[in-house]
């Protein structure tokens, strides 16, 4: 298997590094020459292109879009004529229409259209989705999660868009739907208009409401979630890459019940999600299945963000 990266800057070089690793990077293209000689220092014998179009016709089976968000809908177009599968980083797109779009040309073409949600493949995320399922913690009442620090502001996209398309994409994959209704609200202090501390409230029909805080402007590194329900409480640690059993409750009567906590899952160690992301991809690419972080689910996703921006 062949496949080709697209953009391979700040988050891409990790794409490059991991499809080395794993034996099937065959090509870069990158505008940005120290780009490309970071991408040839990684990987010798891959083709090298300041552009991405003759890519896409030296040879490979798949590529991999990691580029400015506004140019994932046309490189994924091209990508898709010119009879390839296609891996786009988050967001899908910036707007529903090309989301809509994407995801209707790769099924006409017959092509894999896959979204990098990360979350979606670290075992963590996966073991809270089941746990709930199986209805250990009960009726499912809140979730509340935070991706915080003083991290890289944005000029065109807010902090949402930027830092919490993670965890929406991780919020609709463990509920198992996409919300009802939404609220936003957020601040604007570096530029105007570009909101860099956000909140977002989500309703789902089961009832259940979810909570999302992102910022690029906060004095700590903040990154988890809280799930809140009728048997207790369970509290993820991204960091740590752990998932608690907090039996805490409230019973009938209001009183309140403690009865300590339980380590319910950690992590293997040096488990790699990226790695385990790409494996995924390619295992879709041989096999034709449906990638768990697919292109309907990352045009939920958007819609999700885009009504917000509406």
């Amino acid at each position: 298997m062949k496949i080709g990266v697209i953009g391979a800057g700040a988050w891409g070089k990790n794409l490059v590094r991991t499809l080395a690793e794993l034996g099937t990077l065959h090509a870069v293209a990158d505008a940005v020459s120290q780009n490309r000689d970071n991408a040839a220092q990684v990987c010798p014998q891959a083709l090298l292109f300041d552009d991405y179009r003759p890519l896409l016709h030296s040879g490979v089976n798949a590529v991999v879009i990691a580029t400015p968000a506004h140019t994932h809908y046309t490189i994924a177009v091209a990508a898709m004529d010119a009879g390839l599968d296609v891996f786009v980083e988050k967001p899908l797109t910036l707007n529903v229409a090309e989301a809509e779009k994407l995801c209707a040309y790769a099924a006409a073409k017959g092509k894999l259209l896959m979204v990098g949600h990360l979350l979606l493949y670290k075992p963590a995320v996966e073991f809270i989705r089941n746990y709930l399922r199986d209805g250990y913690l009960g009726k499912l009442f809140t979730l509340h999660q935070e991706r915080m620090k003083l991290g890289k502001a944005r000029a065109v996209e807010n902090a949402l868009w930027s830092l919490g398309v993670h965890d929406v994409a991780a919020l609709l994959f463990i509920v198992g739907e996409a919300p009802v209704s939404s609220l936003f609200c957020g601040h604007s202090a570096l530029n105007q208009g570009i909101e860099d501390d956000t909140y977002l409230h989500m309703t789902f029909a089961n009832g259940c409401k979810a909570h999302l805080h992102n910022s690029w402007l906060w004095p700590e590194d903040r990154r988890g979630l809280r799930v809140i329900g009728e048997k207790g409480m369970l509290v993820y640690d991204e960091k740590a890459e752990t998932v608690t059993l907090i039996k805490k409750t409230i019973d009938s009567q209001l009183n309140n019940v403690d009865q300590g906590t339980e380590l319910l899952f950690q992590a293997p160690p040096n488990f790699q999600a990226l790695t385990a992301e790409m494996q995924h991809f390619m295992h879709c690419i041989q096999t034709r299945e449906t990638p768990r972080s697919c292109g309907k689910n990352g045009l939920d996703v958007v819609r999700v963000l885009a009504g917000i921006d509406s």
